[in-house]
């Protein structure tokens, strides 16, 4: 096996204190800016720290999805398209870096100017930047592509043009953004909205429309074959305009990035071990360490490889939607977390081997504390504490199972907390004082067999404590409308968080996102608490008081039991050709937003 480990480079050494020095402003044009501090790269930087300069372009990496598209236009609720084609085709003013909490460098931008208070935030192109189809880059597109996207866009975007006082166009290559609200992540949100070619979505009707025509992006790589639903082809563009600046230095390697997709996870399996695929990453540890003994590994065209993180776990589970009447009493949803027999389901399917979500923060300095909250925590929360979730203040963690199969103990304290919410049990069934069964739906995506697997197992238990749950199975496109327009009772839930969270965690949150469809607030939550601890997280002026407003949210959410979490991921587990390079330095953030394919190469090898 080919193990690698993440170096402790500077930002990744520091950890979250590399948030916390004070943010200058950025007086004059600068090659990047921080969220907090300086960026760590000097303007003559090479490349980016996690990136070969020297790697070889060539070849071709082939990915396997579940699931389809039937759209090529990734930034609206309409249709389902391929969710790479916003990192790979297209290209905004600043790119990120993931060896840094939250840091950005020039792109399509050759410099970021910012006033004393980051109030506004001008950006000036680079005068060789291209879309794919040879036209320039122009001011033009930067301000209808910020206007669209924040008008008919999808709900991600909409959040940073409702701050944005104006925008206006300040010189022949440069653009300036005033905010109207006090928040100096605005001028890095900014720098991050993907641009468009204005002409290419002229005469349409943007939030419908469904493109089928290779989108004209600036990226390096241009669509190519493709098939709705079976397979999709990115081509590197051999006249990309951005193919020798220094943040594109050693990335974007492949020829070809084709993505096969598959009905389900085992088919998917099976045409990687075939060699129809040349990389998969492997979500399950015991699969990891006894399903790949098969011939291509045994002669050594498989390798595997282990890319560790520092990241936060981010939350996996099921999650309650807490519009439906059924789940708005938390005892009902501390319940349903008491019945979910996580050790058995852990020993089922990973053998035991991989540790559970505790919190929405958790595996990073971010995540809560055990125990009561204490010290600057407890400050923040204390004005609440009458609207609080029970053991946000004194202390929770989740239910624990004595390990075996049956969980009588789990399935007690259910019982009881949910006599407590007026649900008795008449011939079998739990039913309310006016005689409605508890019965609900589980959604989930067609070909998702882990938690078809993980369904069945809560089934059985639920069915012990009279509650009838049907799971339903749907395909890809109802999958998306429906979560998108939070029409489920409880479904599998996926949010990613960063070491920098942020504006953001408004989407996530919020009372407006719970009525925004598409938005990440799938549970429905209403708190405001949690709204009040984001704005302490975004006002904060010190690493203490960041951290603390982080863990405080994360009580929370956490202790708002609205997600039945699942297992965590501390590395990423990426079985591939041996072939495939990547990097011996990894960044902070591992196997996450591009690393594969970004940084990756193809190299024959000669054994």
């Amino acid at each position: 096996m080919r193990s690698v480990f993440f170096r402790p480079c500077a930002a990744a050494a520091l950890g979250v204190a590399v948030l916390f020095a004070p943010a200058p402003a950025v007086a004059e044009p600068a090659h990047g800016i921080a969220m907090y501090g300086e960026p760590a790269l000097p303007p003559d930087f090479v490349s980016l720290p996690y990136a070969n300069p020297d790697a070889p372009k060539g070849g071709r990496i082939v990915f396997g999805e579940t699931g389809g598209f039937d759209t090529l236009n990734p930034f609206t609720l309409a249709g389902t398209a391929p969710w790479q084609l916003r990192f790979l085709a297209y290209e905004s003013l600043l790119g990120r870096s993931w060896d840094e909490p939250f840091t950005l460098y020039g792109l399509l931008a050759e410099s970021v100017e910012t006033g004393p208070d980051r109030r506004w935030v001008e950006f000036t192109l680079r005068p060789e930047a291209r879309f794919s189809d040879g036209t320039p880059v122009t001011v033009e597109d930067v301000l209808w592509s910020h206007e669209v996207l924040g008008t008919e866009g999808h709900p991600r975007y909409r959040a940073l043009w409702t701050a944005v006082e104006s925008a206006e166009a300040v010189g022949a290559r440069t653009v300036r953004f005033t905010f109207s609200e006090d928040n100096p992540e605005l001028a890095l949100i900014a720098g991050l909205r993907p641009i468009l070619k204005k002409a290419q979505f002229e005469g349409r009707d943007f939030a419908r429309t469904r493109l089928t025509e290779p989108p004209i992006g600036s990226a390096p790589y241009v669509v190519g074959d493709h098939e709705p639903g079976r397979f999709l082809e990115l081509e590197r563009d051999p006249d990309y305009w951005g193919a020798e600046i220094p943040f594109r230095a050693g990335t974007h390697n492949f020829d070809t990035i084709r993505y096969e997709y598959f009905g389900d996870s085992t088919a998917l399996f099976e045409a990687f071990k075939a060699g129809t695929l040349t990389a998969h990453r492997e979500p399950n540890l015991d699969a990891w360490e006894t399903r790949y003994d098969f011939p291509a590994v045994r002669r050594g065209d498989i390798v595997k490889s282990v890319i560790p993180h520092g990241r936060p776990s981010g939350m996996t589970g099921f999650v309650m939607n807490t519009r439906r009447d059924l789940f708005a009493d938390w005892r009902v949803r501390e319940a349903l977390l008491s019945a979910f027999n996580f050790e058995a389901v852990n020993d089922t399917l990973t053998g035991g081997r991989q540790p559970r979500i505790t919190s929405y923060f958790s595996n990073s300095v971010l995540g809560m504390r055990d125990g009561p909250a204490e010290g600057r925590v407890r400050d923040l929360l204390a004005p609440f504490a009458d609207d609080l979730p029970p053991g946000a203040l004194e202390g929770y963690a989740l239910p624990e199972s004595d390990g075996t199969g049956r969980n009588r103990a789990g399935l007690r304290r259910a019982m009881r907390l949910l006599g407590e919410a007026g649900w008795i049990v008449e011939d079998g069934r739990l039913v309310n004082a006016e005689g409605d069964p508890f019965a609900f739906d589980l959604l989930i995506r067609q070909g998702a067999q882990e938690h078809q697997a993980i369904a069945d197992i809560y089934d059985r238990a639920l069915e012990r404590l009279g509650i009838d749950m049907t799971i339903s199975t749907v395909d890809d496109a109802q999958y998306t409308q429906r979560t998108a327009a939070f029409d489920f009772d409880m479904t599998p839930y996926r949010v990613g968080l960063s070491l920098s969270p942020g504006t953001e965690q408004r989407l996530y949150w919020s009372a407006e996102a719970a009525e925004m469809p598409g938005s990440r607030n799938w549970m429905g939550m209403r708190s405001q608490a949690a709204e009040a601890m984001i704005d302490a997280m975004l006002g904060a002026e010190s690493r203490e008081d960041f951290v603390a407003a982080t863990r405080a949210l994360d009580r929370v959410l956490t202790a708002g039991r609205y997600v039945i979490p699942f297992y965590q991921w501390t590395a990423s587990y990426i079985a591939h050709a041996d072939e495939l390079q990547h990097p011996e330095e990894l960044p902070i953030y591992g196997d996450w937003a591009g690393f594969l394919p970004d940084v990756w190469w193809y190299e024959e090898t000669g054994e």
